[in-house]
């Protein structure tokens, strides 16, 4: 199978578009002609990764985190990125990142580590604006479901916990085809009437072009007549972080155990102890401590991620329960659920997890 292939069943399940713009995802070397017989999933890209997809004879590495990041101003083989990325150079390999394109997504990174930690009831904590596009056009009657039904198919009209969602008012429609028309209602050259729905629908926008052609290909009119606005509603489908409550409330020194527990950490740091207990509890996996606000804004007791500084600890301002479990740590499970959904949903294709632990934080 060609990368390029590959690629584009990646971004079905992980579309670049749901990425945040401070972030470098897709193909970030490599050439989308290759043929691609295996692929190497990972964490973090090092020199014993790319030494494990040669052995493994792996064509394309998937990294969850980014090797290039930052703009490149000079590609030094004496330094680590530039090594890394001579190493791949020389080994024709190809090299496809992730990250928060996954992240961004309904049941991204922060959705499963609320699963493993047995959060109910999970939303997104920092649901992502202006990512929501309302398409309006005019159906005639009989073919109301026929549209309808295509455009639900494409993946318009979710709108949180519900789907298939639509607004609708009747009206008349009015057309004068000239002489090279060709209109399914009526005659050309004719001023037809005809008795039409006006639908409104709400989709992300990273669906626009699938959603286009839905209702192109599934319309009876030669022209199809429609508008697309952005709308700044919050999505609650896509964003960062996850908010939840857990079954049962626990004092802050039984939610330090529990956590300790569920994650791969021999010590966790956190701001001081306050007497109130935890049920709700907000997480963002990897490095979050720009979502403390929010944590506390939306009332959670507690708050797990990851690169807390000093003065970050400071703003737990006896409201929260602010506890630094990681980077890492919080991230653990990335390469076996990437794996896990690409297998899932690509399953004609060697996906490999890779068997290297390249955490670079060390405990003492």
């Amino acid at each position: 199978m060609k990368i390029e292939k590959i690629i584009y069943k990646i971004e079905k399940l992980f579309p670049t578009k749901t990425a945040e713009e401070f972030d470098n995802v897709g193909l970030l070397l490599g050439n989308t002609d290759t043929q691609c017989n295996k692929a190497l999933v990972c964490h973090d890209i090092t020199d014993e990764i790319i030494d494990e997809a040669l052995n493994s004879k792996c064509e394309l590495i998937i990294s969850y985190h980014p090797l290039i990041f930052n703009s490149l101003k000079k590609i030094n083989y004496k330094d680590r990125i530039g090594r890394i990325i001579t190493k791949i150079i020389e080994n024709k390999l190809s090299l496809y990142s992730i990250h928060t394109s996954f992240d961004n997504l309904k049941k991204g990174l922060s959705f499963y580590l609320g699963d493993i930690i047995n959060l109910k009831k999970q939303k997104k904590l920092i649901p992502k604006k202006n990512s929501l596009m309302k398409l309006t056009t005019y159906v005639p009657n009989e073919y109301l479901d026929l549209v309808l039904n295509s455009l639900h198919e494409a993946g318009a009209g979710e709108v949180g916990n519900y789907s298939k969602c639509s607004f609708s008012t009747e009206g008349e429609g009015r057309y004068f085809g000239n002489e090279k028309s060709n209109p399914k209602i009526g005659n050309k050259q004719e001023i037809t009437k005809t008795s039409e729905i006006l639908i409104s629908l709400v989709f992300p926008s990273f669906r626009r072009k699938k959603i286009i052609e839905s209702l192109i290909n599934s319309h009876p009119y030669e022209s199809v007549a429609y508008e697309i606005m952005n709308i700044e509603n919050h999505n609650p489908d896509q964003g960062l972080g996850s908010i939840g409550v857990l079954s049962k409330s626990m004092t802050q020194k039984e939610f330090l155990n529990f956590v300790k527990d569920k994650l791969p950490i021999p010590v966790i740091r956190h701001s001081k102890l306050l007497k109130n207990k935890i049920k709700t509890v907000a997480v963002l996996a990897g490095s979050g401590s720009f979502a403390i606000d929010n944590a506390i804004n939306i009332k959670a007791d507690a708050f797990i991620t990851g690169d807390l500084k000093y003065h970050d600890f400071f703003k737990s301002d006896n409201k929260i329960l602010l506890i630094d479990a990681g980077h890492f740590e919080t991230e653990f499970f990335i390469k076996n659920k990437l794996q896990e959904i690409l297998k899932e949903k690509i399953p004609n294709f060697a996906f490999i997890r890779s068997k290297i632990n390249n955490n670079p934080v060390k405990y003492f």
